[in-house]
């Protein structure tokens, strides 16, 4: 298991500085920072070429990534156009968006995975017929849909919710909120748990403990709910990356200041800064998350061993 996890953390390496390099460079591409820096009034020449040296975008742009990387190993991820740290941006948006993506991955869990284990051991019965329609029409009605209609009707209509989050964003505040960034993983959860249910409950491992007078209840989560969960913690663990960079819809309803808030000002803003160092820090979540993934699979199944 050790060599595994250094091979493992080995090759995380060229993935991250590749990775960022792209987002690297298609951040520099995607229009003039000192432009946005300016606003509708265009900067003299002499302006420009200040901003561009304050802020290192006179030198080559492989240059620039070298400066930024040799930065980031040290905990600088550079100064935002306004004059802030992008650490202390990162500070207040990402233990927001954190709290989000837990309650979001509690909703999968929970919900989810209870919804497919029901529908998978009565396939074809009403109760799975109906559990794939209401899923079907989550995942075909937009984010954005969902999210204006639940805070339309709770929000304005009935009250039970603040149609805005505050600025604490406590995690009853975002309840709601986490329940429409997870509805359409949440969806998919059901059905792949649902799926692969189905499949291993005809497996020859469940007929014999089944033969062998073991509780229904111990078949279900000993041996037909733990071998089915391999490719849902897969999707959950992919997922969470995905969460955290993919909630700018979401904030953006609900006013939650979170990662994905930030970087909708900084692309907004051609906020170069900005947008690379939470884009890298994502980056990193994505791996590490990855790496627990490919952990669980030896905890989920004994005949999993890692050399």
């Amino acid at each position: 298991m050790g060599r595994y996890v250094i091979r493992r953390l080995l090759q995380m390496i060229p993935v991250f500085i590749g990775a960022t390099l792209l987002i690297f460079l298609m951040v520099n591409v995607m229009g003039d920072p000192i432009a946005g820096l300016c606003g509708d009034r265009q900067c003299d020449p002499a302006t420009a070429a200040q901003l561009r040296k304050e802020f290192g975008l006179d030198k080559p742009v492989w240059q620039q990534y070298l400066t930024y990387m040799g930065n980031v190993f040290t905990g600088d991820f550079g100064t935002a156009f306004n004059g802030q740290k992008v650490t202390e941006l990162m500070s207040t948006a990402f233990p927001v968006t954190i709290r989000l993506t837990i309650v979001a991955i509690l909703f999968e869990i929970v919900i989810g995975i209870t919804l497919g284990v029901v529908t998978g051991l009565r396939r074809g019965r009403p109760v799975d017929t109906g559990a794939l329609v209401v899923t079907l029409v989550v995942i075909s009605v937009p984010t954005f849909v969902t999210g204006l209609l639940l805070q339309l009707l709770l929000g304005v209509e009935w009250g039970w919710i603040k149609p805005s989050v505050s600025t604490e964003a406590t995690f009853g505040e975002l309840i709601v909120p986490g329940l429409v960034l997870a509805s359409v993983s949440l969806a998919y959860v059901t059905r792949l748990t649902r799926t692969s249910i189905a499949e291993n409950r005809r497996s020859d491992y469940v007929r014999t403990a089944v033969a062998k007078g073991l509780p229904r209840r111990r078949v279900i989560t000993r041996h037909l709910l733990r071998n089915s969960l391999i490719p849902v913690v897969t999707f959950i663990g992919t997922d969470i990356g995905a969460l955290m960079g993919g909630a700018i819809v979401t904030e953006r309803i609900f006013n939650i200041h979170g990662v994905g808030y930030q970087l909708y000002q900084g692309i907004l803003r051609q906020n170069t800064q900005t947008v690379v160092g939470f884009v890298t820090v994502l980056v990193l979540v994505f791996l590490v998350a990855n790496l627990l993934v490919d952990l669980l699979y030896a905890v989920l199944d004994p005949r999993i061993r890692y050399a």
